[in-house]
């Protein structure tokens, strides 16, 4: 019988996942792991990995220069010689790795090229051309682009939804208030409405234009605000946009520059080096505002606010490209948590010498504990303590749950001791930001009303923070892990949440990590340590589930297009960290000996590359579901340590049981 190449290949695969797991190489690509992790710990402790998006956050840095007209070309030519390189087959840019044509993303980065200088006769923007007048042209791109666009003088502010800027003065109670907003809408939403407010027009000194992107002149289109529709509220919320806009200039002047100063007096306590909430587009925003004001780019605030966006430039020998914002809090707290396991055991690796680096990787984060800083969260429970941490170096007023309870669940395992007081404090934080369901969302309590993701201005659909089924579980394992016996009542309120939350497949949705895969590891650690018994039947749909999806060369593959109605669990190749997740999430929940999990393992172990480390270039993890998605650089690295290590230790364990929480 014949045999082609790629169905060998794949025969050989399937061979190989079904040997038995050969101890030696397991500890063999611990070893390596453990030390190419080790490598990249910063001197004083922490780790911080590339966190890369698509070209849409890049593209729009470049239209910044171009906006303020603070042109570096040396800059600008190595963002496009990134912006070219992932450029998709279609002929436009997607939203990641292999993902389809996306309009806006492509409407961006085609704008970004142009102002660097690429000729729109060049074949690869003109495919790029083509490709986005056969989707509608830039007339149909999304909200944020278009408010881009309008800053270009390329379509009118009529493109743009209804935003004014005295939102800003509504109080908490009132529907639009923008505390009922996630933080990272109200960090974006303040110095846009004062820019809106404003409409000032960029400086644009080469006065690049992309006329040539629309199907028809901008001046003759009449239906710029048109969905997507999601409920019939949609419907109703663009007749209210359509009924303001006659309204607006009826404003009197004083009430408008009253909300200015409002957006202002919010935004400049919360700016920092690190930027406003610590995010490109809020970042942006600001330095456009002060331009809008009139405010000297020499302005302390100014300086401030372009270094912010300054430090999230990746730059490399040949190519640069923009970061949404760095994760060092959550980067230190996962390789540390995989440096640990890999330490510990009858066969540790390196126990003493781990231990060592991972007090200096405690007291980096002890110092970025938030103590004395009441943030958004604190309208919502204004008598609770702070006691987080967030996702950035510098983020004070945006503590998150999810890094919390990971950096609590490190400082544990590290020195219980040692650490107590910060634990306690992160331990009392997070049990006083559960939400009314029984789960937490990331930043804020009861972040919950659905119906602001029909306004025209959400169609992104992701302006709240609701309770999702990953950062619960990750709250459970916490509070397990320490085990304070009067916690049991918020503990057993989230299981039932979670009860509530698996999907029919017998999988949880995963809001913040690359997807059913990811959701399912964070459920089943929590449901361990919280004692739920394996014969579950929560428990057994879900490691049937996993074993079903389980590839046949023994790892587990899935990627964002399960956010846009592909099956769950899928995707055309297996991956490091996808495998990583499922093994943990079945080793957690007594699995350990299954031939899954040696399947699992052994592809683990066969991919690890001579340096000690995996590739992947595919995207992890979500900023929003079908919008935005993130590549976390370290995911590949650190989270294979933590399964071939834990796998490792259960090995020899008097109980064969995980105990821990993560």
């Amino acid at each position: 019988m014949l045999i082609y190449p790629d169905e060998k290949e794949d025969r050989v695969s399937e061979t190989l996942s079904h040997k038995p797991v050969d101890a030696e190489n397991v500890n063999r690509a611990i070893e390596g792991a453990h030390a190419a992790l080790g490598n990249r710990q910063k001197d004083d402790g922490h780790w911080v990995f590339e966190l890369e998006a698509d070209a849409t956050i890049p593209a729009e840095y470049v239209l910044l220069e171009h906006y303020l007209d603070r042109i570096d070309q040396e800059k600008q030519d190595k963002i496009g010689v990134y912006l070219r390189r992932i450029q998709g087959e279609h002929g436009g840019w997607p939203l990641y790795f292999g993902g389809g044509f996306d309009l806006s993303a492509s409407v961006k980065a085609y704008f970004a090229l142009k102002a660097i200088g690429d000729s729109i006769d060049a074949p690869h923007m003109r495919r790029a051309r083509e490709a986005i007048l056969d989707h509608g042209g830039a007339a149909r791109s999304n909200v944020f682009t278009r408010i881009q666009l309008a800053l270009y003088g390329e379509v009118p502010w009529d493109a743009t939804p209804v935003m004014p800027v005295e939102l800003m003065l509504l109080p908490r109670k009132a529907f639009f208030s923008v505390w009922n907003m996630s933080y990272w809408s109200r960090c974006v939403l303040a110095p846009m409405l004062a820019v809106g407010a404003m409409k000032p027009a960029a400086i644009n000194p080469r006065g690049i234009h992309i006329q040539e992107l629309f199907v028809k002149p901008p001046e003759l289109v009449k239906d710029w605000i048109r969905g997507p529709y999601r409920s019939i509220w949609g419907r109703a919320f663009k007749h209210l946009d359509s009924a303001l806009r006659p309204v607006l200039p009826l404003i009197p002047n004083r009430i408008h520059e009253k909300a200015i100063k409002a957006a202002i007096s919010f935004i400049e306590p919360r700016l920092s080096r690190g930027g406003l909430g610590a995010i490109y587009p809020a970042m942006a925003n600001v330095v456009m505002m002060y331009r809008a004001l009139g405010v000297p780019d020499s302005d302390p605030r100014v300086v401030t606010a372009w270094e912010s966006i300054q430090d999230l430039l990746v730059q490399k020998e040949d190519e640069i490209y923009c970061q949404p914002c760095v994760s060092p809090v959550w980067d230190t707290g996962l390789s540390g948590l995989a440096m640990m396991e890999a330490a510990s055991g009858a066969h540790p690796t390196k126990r003493d010498e781990t231990i060592a680096k991972l007090k200096k990787s405690a007291e980096w984060l002890r110092d970025r504990q938030i103590l004395d800083v009441k943030g958004d969260w604190a309208v919502n429970t204004p008598n609770l303590r702070p006691g987080g941490w967030a996702f950035q170096y510098e983020n004070d007023y945006y503590p998150d749950v999810d890094d919390t309870a990971v950096v609590g669940m490190l400082l544990h395992r590290v020195d219980p001791e040692e650490n107590r007081e910060a634990i306690e404090r992160a331990r009392e934080w997070i049990i006083g930001m559960q939400s009314t369901n029984g789960g937490w969302g990331a930043f804020d309590i009861d972040n919950d009303l659905e119906m602001l993701n029909h306004i025209p201005f959400s169609d992104h659909g992701a302006l709240l923070d609701p309770p999702t089924a990953d950062v619960s579980a990750r709250c459970i394992s916490f509070l397990c892990q320490l085990g304070h016996p009067e916690d049991r009542p918020v503990i057993d309120k989230a299981l039932d949440y979670l009860r509530k939350e698996q999907e029919k497949e017998g999988c949880w949705f995963g809001r913040w990590g690359t997807n059913y895969i990811y959701g399912t590891w964070s459920v089943l650690c929590a449901l361990n340590i919280a004692g739920i018994s394996y014969d579950d039947p929560m428990v057994k749909r879900a490691v049937t589930w996993l074993e079903d999806v389980q590839r046949a060369d023994g790892g587990w593959g899935e990627d964002c297009a399960t956010y846009e109605g592909a099956p769950p669990g899928t995707y055309k190749e297996s991956l490091p960290s996808q495998t990583a997740w499922a093994v943990l999430a079945l080793m957690a929940v007594g699995r350990r000996d299954s031939e899954a999990v040696k399947r699992g393992i052994n592809f683990l172990t066969s991919k690890q590359d001579d340096n000690g480390e995996w590739q992947e270039d595919a995207y992890n993890a979500v900023g929003f579901p079908k919008v935005f998605y993130l590549r976390y650089h370290g995911y590949k690295q650190f989270f294979p340590l933590q399964a071939l290590s834990r796998y490792r230790n259960l090995g020899t364990s008097n109980t064969g049981r995980v105990e821990y929480g993560f």
